[in-house]
């Protein structure tokens, strides 16, 4: 069963809609403004945040328009995710796309050509069909919404070529508004969508990329798993993500995980589609459940109520590191983006970038975006402040909301180490990899040293003060500040780049940051961190898990993520405000005219409950 249909005759009131069908009381940032462009028979460019309500920004124009919105989507999970989440609030949503049986697309054509759908959620692929643009023809469209608009960029890291056809909205419905919309977009990938998708006339509406919820740590890997098991403490029953490079890494981790006591499932492109699939749902379905996956998950997932995301290897770029631990606290609640990385991180991703098929200046822009990333990883100042920076915005002051403002880093003279460094590199020939230019500078007598006759050059235990793991952080920085570089082709030999040379002469001064400690600081952190998210009245938080409780209920009833009921944020306020009516239940955040009438009385009865 599903709420009373939203009914569009004519124009309504974009308030009015934001009220009575999402809940919610006021606009956020620059939404009205976009509404009403487009409103206005506009195009649009919208750069916003995960998080800022940017799916409102063409679903609302879609209930006041006459006619049926086309929503561009990339992904069925987010098509499905999104048109049931609509659904629940009585919105008439439909989605085409490969899982739909014959009679079920037939029944979605007859709809719509009885003007019964308000929005239509298509892939690209189907957009562009000769067959489809034909039965587009036929209709009255309001407006054309293309999401995740990175993708159609040659420098988004998740450019899909069906995006490029795109344009051909622009010739055959010249007079419809057109949407761009995306989440994650540097100045070059943002200019490059607009040419492609022909917007060049259009407004381009953009927000800040600051996700002020989000707490970012970055931490040096020593013991990797110990590391993220402390992280992991404190927050059991919570839902969360965990990345790594490799699909075997995925899997091991995730056997691990399960048998360190917390619930676990794999996600990459080699595992079946029907386990892939199955665990996707499970994911999406339930509480306090971690999914430890490759980049082949996450685009365009809408659970909002994922509270960390943990990276166990480096990602590729600053974009995909903000898009991926964007995909935590689209609630607004308090979450935290995790990620551990070390010096072969930094080989792996540099040996994949330099042995892959790219073009030459596409290798060049993925060095670079990588170079961006570890300057983000080794900075002694704000992390937010440098990944804001890097999409050409500057904060005023530090954001206190990330390991550097919580616990700053200390730094160390390490203009010697350097000079000592180089020199080994150097005269050991520029052949070998940090292993053995550590051994040679703690007077380590290995087969591989005597057999070079590397016990015999002057660098030899010259740096026998510092202990191996303090000169693999002096390694991974240097190679950070671009002094010396990996030969992956020479097994990774460690060579001297040309502004090395200042700093081996002693004209330049070098400071390092110096890493952390280990778990037991991860794991304080990790309480402190819980204690935030969790209310300060234990009343409420005991009314909240009651509501979650009857949510699960619900969902499990209808087969469908629980978010789609409620979010987290509405069932806090719920705990907060207690309701004792329907009437005062429509005054919660997020609880529509639709959702109170099917679900306001039975989360009224468990507030009861609770006196």
């Amino acid at each position: 069963m599903q709420g009373e249909a939203v009914k569009t005759t004519g124009l309504r009131e974009p308030t009015a809609v934001l009220r009575e069908v999402f809940g919610l009381s006021t606009f956020r940032g620059e939404q009205e403004q976009i509404i009403a462009h487009v409103m206005a028979g506009r195009d649009a460019v919208v750069l916003l945040p995960t998080g800022a309500g940017k799916s409102l920004c063409f679903q609302i124009p879609a209930l006041c328009l006459d006619g049926v919105a086309i929503v561009v989507s990339p992904l069925i999970a987010l098509m499905r995710d999104q048109v049931e989440a609509l659904r629940q609030s009585g919105v008439r949503a439909a989605a085409l796309n490969s899982t739909l049986t014959m009679d079920e697309v037939a029944d979605i054509r007859a709809r719509l050509a009885d003007c019964e759908i308000d929005l239509l959620y298509v892939t690209p692929e189907r957009l562009v069909s000769d067959g489809f643009l034909g039965l587009l023809s036929r209709l009255h469209i309001s407006l054309f919404a293309i999401d995740e608009a990175h993708c159609i960029s040659q420098w988004g890291h998740d450019f899909r070529p069906e995006y490029m056809q795109l344009s051909v909205l622009r010739e055959r419905f010249p007079g419809v508004p057109r949407m761009a919309l995306t989440a994650t977009a540097n100045p070059q990938t943002r200019d490059d969508l607009i040419h492609r998708l022909q917007l060049d006339d259009a407004r381009v509406f953009s927000a800040s990329f600051d996700r002020p919820n989000i707490r970012y740590t970055i931490v040096q890997k020593d013991n990797a798993r110990g590391q993220l098991m402390a992280f992991l403490q404190g927050r059991e029953g919570q839902s969360g993500i965990i990345y790594c490079l490799s699909r075997k890494k995925v899997e091991e981790t995730s056997e691990w995980l399960n048998g360190q006591g917390i619930r676990s499932l794999p996600y990459h492109a080699g595992l079946d589609r029907s386990v892939r699939d199955a665990n996707q749902d499970a994911f999406l379905k339930e509480d306090g459940l971690v999914l430890v996956a490759t980049i082949a998950f996450g685009m365009g997932i809408d659970k909002p109520d994922v509270r960390f995301v943990a990276h166990l290897d480096l990602p590729s770029s600053i974009e995909a590191y903000y898009q991926e631990t964007g995909r935590a606290g689209r609630d607004g609640q308090p979450s935290e983006g995790w990620m551990a990385y070390g010096m072969g991180d930094l080989v792996q991703r540099r040996r994949m970038i330099d042995d892959g098929a790219s073009p030459v200046e596409v290798k060049r822009v993925e060095r670079a975006a990588l170079d961006a990333l570890l300057g983000v990883c080794e900075t002694t100042q704000c992390r937010r402040r440098a990944l804001l920076a890097h999409f050409g915005e500057t904060m005023s002051e530090d954001c206190g909301n990330c390991d550097s403002c919580l616990t700053p880093a200390q730094t160390w003279n390490g203009t010697e180490a350097a000079r000592k460094l180089l020199s080994a590199i150097y005269r050991s020939g520029q052949r070998y990899g940090s292993g053995h230019i550590i051994d040679i500078l703690r007077g380590q007598v290995t087969e591989k040293i005597t057999r070079a006759g590397h016990d015999s050059l002057p660098t030899f235990g010259v740096g026998a003060d510092l202990d191996a793991k303090t000169w693999q952080s002096v390694i991974r920085q240097m190679t950070v500040l671009g002094h010396i570089s990996v030969d992956n082709e020479a097994f990774g030999a460690l060579i001297l780049e040309d502004s090395a040379r200042p700093v081996l002469q002693g004209h330049q001064a070098i400071e390092f940051r110096r890493d952390r400690a280990g778990p037991a600081k991860e794991r304080k952190r990790a309480t402190r961190a819980q204690a935030e998210y969790v209310s300060d009245n234990p009343e409420d938080e005991a009314l909240f898990q009651a509501l979650r409780a009857e949510r699960l209920r619900l969902a499990r009833e209808q087969g469908v993520p629980p978010y789609v009921i409620f979010h987290d944020a509405s069932l806090r306020d719920m705990a907060r405000v207690r309701p004792s009516s329907v009437t005062e239940m429509g005054e919660v955040a997020g609880v529509g005219a639709a959702k109170c009438a099917r679900y306001g009385r039975a989360f009224l009865a468990v507030i009861g409950e609770h006196g």
